[in-house]
């Protein structure tokens, strides 16, 4: 993509009602939306659902195409890779200027690593593995940990399992209270994140730092019962879900992001759909 091209993508996306449609879009696949659907879902009057989709054609972000007497707009997958990959060439590698302004970036530390917190009940499976997941996919900018708020004090088994064959460190994994985390000495955490209901919606302690917060609700495995195979594939569905998540988090420029904008973006990868 050339800069022009991204700069017209940017601008696309940073409006509410382009960023829905987006998602909406990116959630249902290549299959798209008959665009009266869409108008329907966010109640958008077709003159403004008009100019919405051709504002985010015009930047390539979606196509559109006729089947039978309707038109069906979908994402465009491969420009927003592009965008992403530009981003993270372009706005990821260097260290964010001393002196930043307060409202700036997750910290304004040259070469601190940012703390990220993963929450689960227990903290015997999605948890587990997003942690793994961050400390691989987040090449040295991020350093994770996990922790429940009723911990079954061992990972499960299947966890253990699915890790190593997707070659994946696990030494040193354990199962552990969320009030580990929220001691004076703990470090000061950049980001939490809530992986289930229940952790979500129970009171957490008070966190160091100031914390920027989402939920990202993905199905525990350990709930599915059955054969076997049935249960790790499970396991490994729900760690697909995490690893897509944790690699377009990771694509952010973080560091020099404004404070609002990272909470919108990271309120926004907790939505999408990607069900494996």
């Amino acid at each position: 993509m050339t800069k022009a091209d991204i700069i017209a993508a940017l601008s696309a996306l940073a409006q509410e009602t382009r960023l829905d449609i987006v998602r909406m879009l990116v959630e249902r696949g290549p299959a798209g939306l008959p665009a009266g659907e869409i108008g329907d879902r966010l109640r958008l009057p077709s003159p403004t659902l008009a100019f919405h989709l051709n504002q985010l054609r015009h930047a390539a972000l979606v196509s559109s195409r006729r089947q039978s007497r309707l038109i069906i707009y979908s994402a465009r997958f491969r420009t927003m890779s592009s965008l992403i990959e530009y981003l993270r060439r372009n706005c990821c590698t260097a260290a964010p200027a001393r002196g930043a302004p307060d409202g700036a970036g997750a910290t304004a530390e040259p070469g601190h690593r940012l703390n990220v917190l993963f929450l689960c009940t227990h903290n015997s499976a999605r948890s587990i593995m997003a942690e793994c997941a961050m400390n691989r996919w987040g090449g040295g900018r991020f350093r994770a940990f996990s922790a429940g708020s009723k911990p079954r004090g061992a990972v499960h088994p299947i966890t253990l399992q699915v890790l190593k064959e997707l070659e994946y460190e696990t030494a040193g994994l354990k199962s552990k209270d969320w009030n580990e985390f929220a001691r004076p000495d703990s470090p000061p955490l950049d980001f939490v994140f809530t992986l289930c209901d229940r952790a979500a919606q129970e009171p957490c302690p008070t966190w160091p730092g100031q914390p920027i917060r989402a939920h990202w609700a993905v199905r525990d495995p350990v709930a599915v019962r059955g054969a076997f195979a049935a249960r790790r594939r499970a396991f490994l569905n729900a760690c697909s879900n995490l690893e897509q998540r944790i690699r377009i988090f990771t694509a952010l420029p973080v560091e020099t992001l404004e404070r609002f904008a990272l909470e919108r973006f990271v309120a926004e990868i907790g939505k999408l759909n990607l069900a494996a």
